[in-house]
């Protein structure tokens, strides 16, 4: 029987209100003292899924429920052998008629597909798109579950759901504990229904997950939510021209340790 965890309200990230200036004609006009957060403009919600041991049974039972129109894009952090090649995407055809994509980098996000992270590879989002990373810590040490939910969060804030799926250990915590602050969803896999209950039983345990339910409950749930969702549309962000990859990914290390997003300064 799906549980649902006791929500705790947070407090939505609101927009700085314009500051009035007035023109060289004497007119009123209106400017903001900081760009505009990035976030997408079509108003979509991105689920990070993170899941290590037991996450293809998982899986498999997650996705057959949802409707391949749900409106909603999906981003694959699985624990994966960094010295293997994956063949997740090609196993995965078999329950979902979205479509899959192995990321590659500067990977616009798009509603209605799948995205999984490739082997030996850390993953941020900013600005809609997937940046992929060389790993900073060895095997073992890495926490890519974590390091991807903490980017979902400040690119996406309310419209990022994680969901922690079967998994051994505790990676995926503070990754959700980083959505729950920016207002977004957080949902685990009932430990009952996980092969290994190790990652969804940290979650539980912190206090801020929003459901507990079996991973064939959770589309459900996850369409009820984003149809009942009273965040507001998010204001169109600001265009960066140029293909600047390595930017990008200074941006996102940047971000990472303080939190302060500099890919919109020009």
């Amino acid at each position: 029987m799906a549980r649902k965890a006791e929500r705790k309200k947070t407090p939505r990230s609101e927009t700085a209100p314009p500051v009035k200036e007035i023109s060289g004609d004497g007119s009123p006009s209106e400017t903001t003292e900081e760009p505009a957060q990035e976030t997408n403009t079509d108003g979509f919600f991105i689920v990070g899924i993170g899941t290590s041991a037991g996450g293809l049974e998982a899986l498999e039972q997650f996705f057959p429920p949802l409707p391949s129109d749900s409106g909603m894009a999906f981003i694959l952090i699985p624990h994966l052998d960094p010295t293997h090649k994956s063949i997740m995407r090609d196993l995965l055809k078999r329950y979902t008629r979205m479509e899959i994509f192995e990321v590659e980098n500067g990977m616009e996000v798009e509603p209605n597909r799948v995205y999984i992270i490739p082997p030996n590879k850390d993953m941020a989002i900013m600005n809609m798109r997937l940046q992929l990373l060389e790993p900073a810590e060895r095997r073992g040490l890495r926490h890519p579950i974590d390091f991807f939910f903490r980017s979902l969060a400040q690119d996406q804030r309310e419209r990022a759901i994680g969901i922690i799926l079967s998994g051994t250990g505790t990676e995926g915590t503070l990754g959700l504990k980083a959505i729950k602050g920016e207002g977004g969803l957080a949902i685990a896999q009932d430990p009952q229904d996980a092969r290994y209950g190790g990652m969804p039983d940290s979650s539980i345990a912190s206090g801020i997950v929003d459901y507990v339910l079996p991973a064939d409950k959770m589309a459900e749930q996850l369409l009820k939510y984003i149809r009942s969702s009273l965040v507001r549309p998010p204001k169109a962000p600001a265009k960066i021209e140029g293909k600047v990859d390595y930017l990008q990914k200074i941006f996102v290390l940047i971000r990472a340790q303080t939190g302060h997003d500099f890919s919109l300064y020009k």
